[in-house]
């Protein structure tokens, strides 16, 4: 019986679930978030205070003041306006704090992710081993630094919020579908068995992704909305956030990881069973028991 090629996405879900709650899993959380607060402390300690001056010097020099309250009004949200300018730092701050969450994550603990993957149902897949250590760090800061850019560049769009809102989710998704494929396939794919399964499986890759950004976009509502209430909050509410980045960037990774693990066995299997090792079509339902 064919089966359907997205089902391999829900089990890929729900193993990661069941994965989430590990033990292991969780402290996993531990290293990049001390290492994220930590940074975060000093920066928001010494640079926090200079950006809100910069945005203020920014709205002044401008005029913005008028403008933005012109444009509030219009939509019903004039009780913004009082908070607008550390609204804009914060927002510009948001695109780094989760850059840096990713690049902690997948130093510290993108590998035992990987490790944990292949030892509980990829135990007897080869491990090619062309990937590298620097070259997984390259894409993890290229992409991110890509991705704090294009966040600002579309930063007007919060004039009109679930637009941005929904801009957002799509760029934390093209974000981590492209280090998390990499991340978990760089030990065991080849750059020509990536590549084949990137083209293959691209729409399943992308809708992790998108779902993925939703989820990832609660933090980011909880520290902005929380400030707005009470800016005494911010810094906890900072701490509260990036350890969320951090557990939804490790569930993220284990989605990731299940799915293109099996894709990878998936593909290693139809070339196998090729007349002259071609890659063969797959049946993507074909799993082996959870």
């Amino acid at each position: 019986m064919t089966k359907t090629p997205w089902r391999p996405v829900a089990t890929a879900y729900r193993r990661a679930l069941v994965s989430q709650a590990n033990p292991r899993m969780l402290l996993l959380t531990v290293i990049p978030f001390v290492l994220s607060v930590l940074l975060w402390a000093i920066l928001l300690a010494y640079g926090f205070q200079p950006l809100l001056d910069y945005v203020q010097a920014l709205f002044q020099d401008h005029d913005w003041f008028k403008t933005t309250s012109a444009t509030l009004g219009t939509f019903g949200m004039s009780a913004v306006k009082t908070m607008i300018v550390p609204l804009i730092a914060m927002l510009l701050l948001l695109p780094l704090m989760i850059a840096t969450s990713l690049i902690f994550m997948g130093v510290a603990a993108m590998p035992p992710i990987t490790r944990h993957v292949a030892a509980r149902h990829y135990s007897t897949l080869e491990a090619k081993n062309e990937g590298s250590f620097m070259a997984g760090l390259a894409i993890n800061i290229s992409t991110s630094l890509l991705f704090v850019v294009v966040w600002i560049a579309t930063l007007p769009l919060y004039i009109v919020p679930p637009v941005a809102v929904l801009v957002q989710v799509v760029l934390w998704g093209a974000l981590t579908t492209r280090v998390m494929v990499y991340d978990a396939l760089e030990d065991y794919a080849s750059a020509d068995e990536m590549k084949e399964i990137r083209r293959r499986h691209r729409a399943q890759l992308t809708f992790i992704g998108i779902v993925s950004g939703f989820i990832g976009a609660l933090p980011g509502i909880v520290w902005l909305g929380g400030a707005v209430i009470s800016f005494v909050l911010f810094p906890f509410l900072a701490a509260i956030s990036i350890w969320l980045y951090v557990l939804i960037f490790v569930f993220t990774a284990l989605w990731f990881q299940y799915y293109c693990m099996q894709a990878l066995a998936d593909l290693r299997a139809a070339r196998k069973t090729a007349p002259d090792g071609a890659a063969a079509p797959v049946d993507a339902g074909t799993l082996p028991p959870a």
